[in-house]
């Protein structure tokens, strides 16, 4: 009798619970918070990380050249060089990278054109006699002794923008007033005719390092180069690269 009575309570107690639960108490409805996915890293941020780059060179700086090195397939293909003129010249502006070890063999400090600015280089020209910098992808070529000792031929690749730079002797040779001592004593570099000048201590290292045939890149977030260079292509919509038509305007037929 007990035990008919306790079956039907419980019964009677069922009869009242809802039919169904609520979206919210249902075992299998448990919402979770869904993790917002890490933003993947581009090719070159991840080399950029890899190489430790950050102490040394601006991304943007790299980006470029990258994009350069990538779609000019210079012969030397183990070495990249960059040059970033948003610095003053009392910084270690030159860096040398090598890509297939993926390090870096030389930061160092870096003149500019004497017309290009005091301690910041602002102005570029392609013309001769404007004693300026110009901005761009280059070829290193052969070395030879000349009046500022041992030197190396730049062959400028950008029509319009640098390829004058044979013509203008725009070579990169030693200095002495590419120094510390004269940053000490004036408060920047000495200015060159426009030859990217180096300490003379490294002048041979680096030389031999980067000549016969690899990549140099002087950048300086100078919007009328960005405008003019068929070498660097802006980002199309949808975040696809643009047609590379224009590029093969550029000499590139010279680094193959």
């Amino acid at each position: 009798m007990r035990s008919l009575f306790f079956v039907m309570l419980t019964g009677l107690f069922v009869s009242y619970i809802p039919a169904t639960l609520s979206e919210d108490f249902k075992p299998n409805s448990i919402k979770t918070i869904s993790e917002k996915p890490e933003e993947s890293k581009s090719i070159s941020q991840l080399l950029y990380d890899k190489m430790n780059l950050a102490q040394v060179l601006k991304f943007e700086a790299f980006d470029q050249a990258l994009q350069g090195y990538n779609i000019l397939h210079p012969r030397k293909t183990n070495i990249l060089t960059v040059i970033d003129f948003t610095l003053p010249s009392t910084d270690k502006r030159m860096v040398v990278l090598d890509m297939e070890k993926e390090k870096v063999l030389f930061h160092t400090i870096v003149s500019h054109g004497k017309n290009s600015g005091e301690k910041y280089a602002k102005s570029f020209s392609n013309k001769h006699g404007s004693y300026q910098s110009s901005l761009g992808f280059y070829e290193t070529q052969n070395t030879y002794q000349g009046g500022n000792g041992y030197s190396l031929v730049l062959n400028g690749l950008e029509r319009g923008i640098n390829d004058q730079a044979k013509a203008r002797a725009v070579v990169i040779h030693g200095a002495d007033y590419c120094s510390e001592s004269v940053i000490k004593s004036t408060g920047r570099l000495g200015r060159s005719y426009g030859c990217p000048a180096l300490p003379r201590a490294l002048t041979k290292p680096i030389i031999n390092a980067i000549k016969d045939g690899s990549l140099l890149y002087i950048y300086a977030e100078n919007k009328e180069y960005m405008a003019a260079t068929k070498v660097l292509t802006p980002v199309a919509k949808g975040g696809m690269l643009a047609q590379h038509d224009e590029v093969k305007t550029v000499d590139s037929d010279r680094l193959n």
